[in-house]
């Protein structure tokens, strides 16, 4: 239950339909984590598994233990050892319907793990898919039945607006020592290969010297956060490049960058671009399926090819030195993540597909 884009899905899931009267539990494989605490306030309670490695047998003896206890009507997975488990024979009872989340164009799944999404791949009743690129992805690579896919996007909750959460965000350019009016590009997500960041860090390498003062702020932690420090130096940027680590107040610094960059080689639905978008921020983001399902270039923010560092500068120096643009951008992307991704319209989605669920068996 870290703080991750699949794990805040399944909480903003869970609470609203526990809300709505459904009786939910939440089983974690392996540990609890930042949202147990508020699976827990909203009465939905946490099974730990403490699952040891990749195949645990005692694992499997638990699940399926409660599981049988729970007899419930619906069971739905998210991310791949969840997916794997609930759908190995006898770990749910005959009963119940299985619904696997799929939250990612996942090109980085080696041949084993293919393998076992194919041979699974008949032992559900559903699977939903955050994106249309990840519903294709899931078709044609793994071969899932295109009847048995059902595209629910995630759910982007609106940025803070209470007069409380306004008064305590944290000043992210006071909390840095840089000046008020510092143009400020951002990410925020995990500093992972997949993310691309070199060629942002080598992006911005470019626009600090052609937009004065401006500074680069990388929201997150991951295994490259070194590398990309040492790339930053390397290059000559790094003084002007600040590494905030993991924060849990990531939706609280968002809002307060002037652009945010998403130059990711494959995404699902990136829950911080959308929460980008959300807050009135202009983004730019590699065109690759899943982003460009989210944006559309030129009227809700710029797409850029992926690799191109020096695409993102041209992109990111437009935003910042054209503020016409900016606002334009900025305020249709919130108007389409208003109008098609909130958080009731996604739970809405798979009430009505349990709905459908139950209605085949009558």
């Amino acid at each position: 239950m870290d703080q991750s884009g699949a794990e805040r899905q399944l909480t903003l899931l869970a609470t609203r339909l526990r809300q709505k009267g459904f009786a939910v539990d939440v089983i974690a494989l392996n540990r609890g984590g930042y949202f147990e605490d508020e699976l827990q306030a909203a009465d939905v309670p946490v099974h730990i598994l403490e699952k040891r490695f990749r195949f645990d047998p005692l694992t499997f003896v638990r699940l399926r233990r409660l599981l049988h206890q729970n007899q419930p009507d619906v069971v739905q997975s998210f991310l791949f050892s969840a997916n794997s488990y609930v759908r190995f024979p006898g770990v749910c009872p005959s009963g119940s319907k299985i619904v696997v989340a799929e939250r990612c164009v996942d090109s980085w799944k080696s041949g084993w793990q293919l393998r076992i999404d194919r041979w699974l791949s008949n032992r559900m009743d559903v699977m939903t898919a955050n994106s249309e690129s990840v519903a294709e992805f899931y078709r044609s690579v793994v071969g899932v039945d295109e009847q048995k896919i059902s595209v629910i996007s995630n759910g982007v909750l609106p940025p803070s607006t209470t007069a409380t959460e306004t008064a305590n965000a944290p000043d992210l350019r006071t909390e840095l020592g840089l000046p008020p009016d510092t143009p400020v590009l951002g990410f925020a997500g995990r500093l992972a290969p997949q993310k691309c960041l070199n060629d942002l860090v080598w992006a911005f390498h470019l626009l600090h010297q052609a937009v004065e003062g401006s500074a680069l702020v990388l929201v997150g932690d991951g295994p490259q956060r070194d590398q990309l420090a040492e790339f930053a130096e390397s290059v000559g940027c790094r003084s002007r490049v600040f590494f905030t680590g993991h924060r849990s107040d990531a939706a609280q610094l968002i809002p307060q960058f002037n652009a945010f960059c998403l130059p990711s080689s494959f995404e699902g639905m990136s829950n911080s671009l959308a929460e980008a978008m959300a807050a009135g921020v202009p983004v730019i983001a590699s065109d690759i399926p899943a982003n460009a399902d989210l944006i559309t270039n030129e009227e809700t923010g710029l797409l850029v090819p992926c690799g191109e560092s020096v695409a993102i500068c041209k992109a990111a120096q437009r935003i910042l030195t054209d503020n016409n643009l900016a606002k334009s951008l900025g305020e249709k992307a919130q108007q389409v993540i208003q109008s098609k991704y909130s958080v009731e319209q996604m739970v809405t989605s798979h009430i009505e597909l349990y709905e459908r669920m139950a209605g085949a068996d009558r």
